[in-house]
């Protein structure tokens, strides 16, 4: 239309491949801060590894262009937690934001709740929070509660591997958590202070650690939006730390060639039925020809031989690692 300036032309998208370590702020949606990262840099295809409320703040890995591929192990990875706990207030969501439903004195001191918070460590059975994303006939829980509705849910086993006091401020309680997947932090913080007699709710939440990536190495949407292409590229952990921890496999260019097709390989060692991760020394000039990660496999055994079996493979284009 004559008399109206012309939008700016969008920048094009393009393949990024890695892991970005992201401090997501209080506020904003888990997918909100998802796509601010996919627009800084342009990217293709984006996901993030385990939702955080708009309430928590702290570590939210995102996995960009062929790093999804290899996000399970953070999805299924322990988690680590600070959690302020309000004691002697009770809330209808658990948090800060609810409708508050009862007041009660707090009469406990440092040694009772170092007693109570035994009893959580270990496998524990929790009951998923009513206000949780969880699916029942088909919708979350949280639709339920929103609505009054009552839905009974079957507890669920999680692992708490270390719950500890790291500040006790009557009627504030902090503690650090390192818990096992699919371990509920509101509903932990409302059964601490049940069993102290007097209620509680969260207050506030910050996720610290994603199976062995910490908080420190992360970085805010500010940082991450403010810097040089060049400075967000250098920020990016190369995709094959998503599976650090598997056993490599190393393989010439031509069996490299082989697994890039899907192909089955026969090999000298392995332990059966473990993910194995799998690495391609370069040889020679081309480095798509052997250098770098190309994926997964499984190492199995079939009448004798140990196969290396592709489970999942980075793309033939993907970057060298």
């Amino acid at each position: 239309m004559q008399g109206q300036a012309s939008e700016p032309a969008r920048q094009a998208r393009r393949r990024v491949d890695g892991l970005l370590l992201v401090d997501k702020p209080v506020g904003l949606t888990s997918n909100a801060v998802l796509q601010r990262v996919k627009r800084a840099y342009r990217a293709l295809k984006a996901g993030h590894t385990g939702t955080l409320d708009p309430l928590a703040s702290g570590l939210l890995p995102i996995c960009l262009g062929e790093a999804t591929k290899f996000s399970l192990g953070l999805l299924d990875a322990d988690k680590g937690y600070r959690a302020a706990i309000h004691l002697g207030v009770t809330t209808d969501t658990g948090d800060t934001e609810g409708a508050i439903l009862s007041t009660r004195d707090v009469t406990v001191d440092r040694a009772r709740i170092e007693e109570v918070l035994r009893g959580f460590r270990g496998e524990i059975l929790q009951v998923p929070h009513r206000f949780s994303a969880i699916k029942r006939d088909g919708r979350a829980l949280y639709s339920y509660a929103r609505a009054g509705e009552t839905v009974t849910v079957a507890p669920r086993s999680v692992r708490i591997h270390a719950l500890n006091i790291e500040r006790w401020e009557p009627p504030s309680l902090v503690v650090d958590v390192r818990c096992s997947k699919g371990t509920y932090i509101r509903s932990l913080g409302e059964d601490i202070g049940e069993a102290l007699g007097c209620g509680a709710h969260l207050s506030a939440l910050r996720r610290t650690t994603v199976g062995s990536f910490g908080i420190e190495c992360a970085l805010t949407l500010a940082a991450i939006e403010g810097a040089t292409e060049a400075e967000r590229e250098a920020a990016l952990l190369p995709v094959q730390a998503l599976v650090g921890a598997f056993p490599v496999v190393v393989l010439d260019s031509e069996d490299a060639a082989r697994f890039q097709n899907g192909q089955k390989l026969s090999v000298r060692f392995g332990a059966g039925g473990q993910d194995a991760l799998v690495a391609v020394r370069g040889q020679g000039a081309d480095a798509r020809a052997g250098a770098g990660f190309l994926g997964v496999a499984r190492l199995e055994i079939h009448d004798g031989q140990w196969l290396l079996v592709p489970a999942r493979l980075m793309a033939a284009d993907g970057h060298a690692g």
